[in-house]
């Protein structure tokens, strides 16, 4: 058994308070239209040197001009990132090809990329799949060498603990995953007691109580480093419609806390993509639709605080109208970010924030009809700071 990798923490103690459903709150206190400032693209035929085929679930007919079965593996589907502080970031694959079913061929994977955004483009610098060589998964696994695929769990967030190692939230259990710096599985797989996905390797003659891939869409780290703050993407049988569980997990004790609070997403019918920690009470949630290109009407990033009875959600910036005086992307004065899932956020300074989108690789199309969409990675001014914890960038 592999010894449990100690984890260290600031000294801070986080205390957060139980809160009602959130409200939006557009433009309050004070935020206006935000500015593009970055862009920088990474094709979708983007493939890993030397990968092992996949897609072979898919057919052989074409998706958005690509043909299934791939030579490789695609660098696809960020649904998670992590700033690394050299100019890189690690961003992490979600199941693959966007369902249990078809993703058995699909290695989980974190890539490691550098976005130059004065030549508009992201290097591929490396990565490392995802495995379970001690055994700490349970169930059976696709692969008899236990590298896990994308039928095995549907990965979704990602945090970097103080010591280097990564937790991960998925969306079939839901379940939180720890791993080392280099891909391995620490300990067993966490459930959320009393929520269980169809996926969910327990559910026997059960019924699910969420609905399919879910689970956590979205995780931030708190600034202390002792908690974790996972949030579903569903409802919750017997919630209200449109109403989204966070909760607080601890770290040094491995347990949840029993607090848990409550995010109302603007319609039922949208979807969170991720969400950071900006200090102690407040974080940033990016909410979506499910629509796409011209269609698309709501992505988001709002602000939430904990301290807020309420949990008032307070528009930071809106993807589909952003400034752009200089004309990045070759897209014109108004920048649209229209994908149809943005599933990664990171601070890069107390006004910039990075955002990805996850290109659902082959199947989106929201840049350009009939193509598949590229990875893109922007960085947007904010109108005023966000006066975040230094600890944000640790």
């Amino acid at each position: 058994m592999r010894r449990r990798m100690t984890i260290t923490f600031g000294a801070a103690v986080l205390a957060l308070a139980m809160a009602s459903p959130a409200v939006a709150d557009p433009w309050q206190p004070g935020f206006e239209r935000a500015t593009l400032t970055g862009f920088a693209s990474l094709p979708a035929q983007t493939f890993v040197p030397g990968s092992k085929p996949s897609g072979g679930q898919l057919g052989t007919a074409p998706i958005n001009g690509v043909t299934p079965p791939f030579g490789g593996q695609p660098v696809q589907g960020f649904s998670g990132v992590v700033r690394r502080h050299d100019g890189t970031f690690d961003v992490l694959s979600d199941n693959g090809y966007g369902a249990k079913a078809n993703s058995s061929d699909f290695l989980l994977r974190v890539h490691r990329i550098r976005p130059d955004f004065r030549r508009s483009t992201v290097e591929v610098l490396g990565g490392f799949d995802l495995s379970d060589p001690d055994g700490h998964v349970t169930w059976p696994l696709v692969r008899s060498d236990r590298r896990l695929t994308g039928a095995d769990f549907d990965v979704e967030s990602i945090v970097r603990a103080f010591d280097g190692t990564y937790w991960i939230g998925d969306e079939f259990g839901p379940f939180l995953l720890h791993f080392s710096a280099s891909g391995e599985l620490l300990e067993t797989p966490v459930a959320l007691p009393g929520v269980q996905a169809p996926e969910n390797p327990f559910l026997g003659d059960g019924q699910p109580n969420l609905g399919r891939s879910k689970g956590f869409e979205g995780m931030a780290r708190s600034v202390d480093g002792r908690t974790l703050y996972p949030l579903l993407e569903g409802t919750v049988t017997g919630d209200p419609a449109g109403a989204l569980r966070m909760h607080e997990f601890d770290l040094r004790k491995r347990a949840y806390t029993g607090k848990r609070w409550t995010y109302r997403l603007d319609s039922p019918d949208n979807s969170i993509g991720d969400m950071t920690a900006i200090d102690r009470h407040r974080f940033l949630v990016i909410e979506r639709d499910n629509l796409q290109g011209d269609a698309a009407r709501t992505k988001r990033v709002y602000l939430i605080d904990t301290r807020d009875r309420e949990l008032r959600k307070t528009l930071v910036a809106d993807l589909l109208d952003l400034a752009n005086p200089r004309g990045l992307g070759g897209l014109g004065e108004t920048f649209r970010f229209p994908f149809q899932t943005i599933e990664d956020i990171v601070i890069l300074d107390d006004r910039t924030l990075g955002l990805l989108d996850d290109n659902n690789f082959p199947f989106s199309s929201g840049r350009t009809p009939g193509r598949p969409d590229d990875n893109e990675f922007i960085t947007v001014r904010l109108s005023r700071p966000l006066l975040a914890d230094p600890r944000v960038y640790l």
